[in-house]
């Protein structure tokens, strides 16, 4: 295996699905940045923990694979299931695209449906909100979101950062003044004509990795 950082792409659906326009080509994206990418097909319509041991098992074959240094990235419940990654201290660098945080919150309840069942207690809501999961060894963490997101709002991000924050891990908080959820790479067949400077995510995010060492 190259000795290139590998990043493990993780697509949203409300752990009901995978959406295609966040799996693939983000991968691409990645790969022309020079580094190593692939889209892992963690299992939906899933409890927990089946789609964490999933991604567990993925970067361990990474790792046994010799990838010295394995990132994720996770968009919307697949930004939920790679911030879990990152609080349990499978990954060394975390993207969480307009990410599902807490499911202690009301909001976007699908999430929360799909992966706890219907009458999940307040103990396993807890045990995978992932603003009480962080820890101060959380590795580096980048976050955006927009403003305009109403599927999943703007307490996710903000209870996460808060707890990145508390917590001392490096990190980068994005928030976007347009563009609706599910924005994906920010195209116009996502709705990106109408998400303003949200399409500067990619650009952001690349320059963090830089500041890594992640990219040239």
């Amino acid at each position: 295996m190259s000795a290139r950082p590998h990043i493990v792409v993780l697509p949203g659906g409300g752990y009901a699905f995978r959406a295609a326009h966040e799996g693939e080509p983000v991968a691409e994206w990645l790969r022309s940045l020079g580094l190593d990418a692939s889209v892992h097909a963690y299992p939906v319509k899933t409890r927990h923990p089946g789609p964490i041991d999933s991604v567990r098992m993925r970067v361990a074959e990474l790792r046994a694979s010799g990838a010295e240094r394995v990132g994720i990235l996770g968009f919307s419940a697949g930004g939920h299931l790679a911030g879990q990654a990152a609080a349990l201290g499978l990954v060394d660098a975390a993207v969480l695209c307009y990410p599902v945080v807490s499911m202690l919150t009301p909001t976007h309840g699908g999430s929360r449906r799909e992966l706890l069942g219907r009458w999940a207690t307040p103990w396993s809501r807890t045990a995978v909100s992932v603003e009480r999961l962080v820890t101060p060894s959380t590795p580096p963490t980048f976050v955006w979101h927009t403003a305009e997101d109403e599927t999943v709002p703007l307490e996710h991000p903000y209870l996460l950062g808060r707890a990145l924050a508390r917590h001392g891990v490096p990190h980068a908080l994005h928030v976007y003044p347009h563009g609706r959820h599910g924005l994906g790479m920010v195209t116009g067949i996502e709705g990106g004509e109408h998400a303003g400077i949200a399409a500067n995510w990619t650009r952001d995010c690349a320059e963090w990795l830089r500041e890594l060492g992640w990219v040239d």
